[in-house]
């Protein structure tokens, strides 16, 4: 923004897509494509649409199959965006945790506040 009040916000944190091996679930028992979205808030509001890195925090995965994962972040708006973590083929994943780092354009509230 022009006003001369905006800054650089930045939002972090964890979430942890799934835990297939307790449950049964498709990713420790299945087998070719697969996929798991999982929507993430920022909780404060960035002026516009921030830049999303997503990466992966936490692999548990069987020894005797390959591990095949890929990670992103879909969806970005100003309130939030999606992890869209996907894998395939006979890859037998137990848990998967995803860290994320947000960067954008963002405001002071103090600034606005009246008196």
């Amino acid at each position: 923004m022009s006003d001369g009040y905006s800054f650089t916000a930045v939002r972090q944190g964890s979430a942890m897509l799934f835990n297939h091996h307790e449950s049964g679930g498709e990713m420790w028992t299945g087998e070719g494509p697969r996929e798991i979205r999982r929507y993430v808030e920022f909780g404060h509001t960035f002026i516009g649409n921030p830049a999303v890195h997503v990466s992966l925090g936490l692999i548990d995965s069987i020894a005797s199959s390959n591990l095949r994962t890929d990670i992103s972040a879909a969806d970005v708006t100003k309130d939030g965006f999606t992890i869209l973590f996907r894998t395939w083929g006979d890859s037998r994943l137990a848990r998967i945790r995803a860290d994320w780092l947000a960067i954008g354009p963002g405001y002071d509230p103090a600034i606005w506040a009246l008196d």
